[in-house]
């Protein structure tokens, strides 16, 4: 017990000194435990020591410290955050307003990556749990299934972009085929029927979501698949520029272009520009996530709009639902089209 006092010393200043929670106690005249019994909130003591200690707090200027007290507590108040990878424009502003979410109910997110490799996200898992964290929330997560399971065992989880049956799992699965299907409709609508696809991994489950939502469109308006049309990249500027640049080497023909995400899409304007091709004069383009800087491109980008910052909160407020033993009930909204000017209807 001695040791843990040692270990809860508090900082603080008065008169040049550091102030101890001991320092505290002698000035309330009370026990040390007394005190960290008051600051815990588990104090059952009459309330003139309970004056008497928060007077001598501001007297001494003490400072608790929230580490020291959330272990008295048995509690870290941490959760873990896993993200695939931090400098991705989505994920940073998923990671934002989780942190946003997390902190308005007392908890500290701790910030991981998986960097899309099961190995790296399990070696990051283990380091959260090693922190003592009360959940992990995983953001489109590439461990398997079973391995969700097996981890819900150990604290409760929040899983986005994906389904897994198990408990102590909540799951905010953003399916993304059926707003892959609304986009392409919407370019279908414009009069388009060459439309290529710049695609994500294959390796990630949004990805191919987003291929079979375009997939579905054309059948639905019988227009016949063209594997020519698209071109793989990884969801990042370069990996769009280097799409788009295929595509127009092929020489294959084709009047709009959707790109699996934001990243991608920006990436293609640059090299339709470099081209020689005027978006959306040449060649109508769109997009998918409404990243925020979507709307300061040249032109301004049309996109799928699904808010990072909603996915982010729900997933934050289902994390502490979860711990404090109450049944989530954040759910996402619909997605929508952000319709701007990099697209116009097919001129004959």
């Amino acid at each position: 017990m001695q040791r843990l006092r040692a270990k809860r010393r508090q900082t603080g200043m008065a008169s040049g000194r550091e102030v101890t929670l001991e320092m505290v106690a002698a000035a309330a005249r009370v026990s040390p435990s007394t005190v960290s019994r008051i600051l815990n909130g588990t104090a059952r003591v009459r309330e003139s020591k309970v004056r008497a200690v928060n007077a001598a707090i501001s007297q001494l200027q003490f400072v608790p410290n929230p580490v020291a007290r959330s272990l008295a507590r048995g509690k870290s108040m941490s959760v873990g955050v896993v993200t695939q990878t931090l400098n991705s424009l989505f994920y940073g502003e998923a990671a934002q307003a989780i942190e946003t979410g997390l902190l308005r109910g007392k908890y500290s997110p701790l910030f991981v990556s998986g960097h899309w490799r099961p190995a790296d996200e399990r070696m990051s898992v283990q380091r959260l749990l090693d922190q003592r964290v009360q959940g992990i929330i995983l953001l489109t997560s590439t461990l398997p299934d079973e391995e969700i399971a097996k981890l819900s065992r150990q604290v409760p989880l929040v899983l986005t972009g994906r389904s897994v049956d198990a408990d102590n799992v909540y799951c905010l699965d953003v399916d993304s085929t059926p707003a892959a299907r609304l986009t392409a409709d919407y370019l279908i609508g414009q009069g388009h029927r060459r439309i290529a696809f710049i695609a994500g991994s294959p390796d990630h489950l949004d990805a191919t979501q987003r291929l079979a939502g375009y997939q579905a469109s054309l059948a639905a308006h019988d227009i016949p698949f063209a594997p020519a049309l698209v071109s793989a990249g990884d969801y990042s500027e370069a990996g769009g520029y280097a799409a788009m640049i295929r595509l127009l080497d092929s020489h294959e023909k084709f009047t709009a272009v959707f790109a699996a995400n934001d990243e991608s899409a920006f990436g293609a304007m640059l090299a339709l520009h470099r081209r020689g091709r005027r978006v959306p004069e040449d060649v109508s383009l769109v997009g998918f996530d409404d990243l925020p800087a979507s709307a300061f491109t040249i032109p301004p980008l049309t996109s799928l709009h699904r808010s990072i910052d909603e996915v982010g909160d729900c997933a934050a407020r289902a994390m502490i639902d979860l711990i404090e033993g109450r049944a989530p009930v954040a759910r996402l909204s619909s997605p929508t089209l952000a319709i701007r000017e990099s697209t116009r209807p097919l001129r004959g």
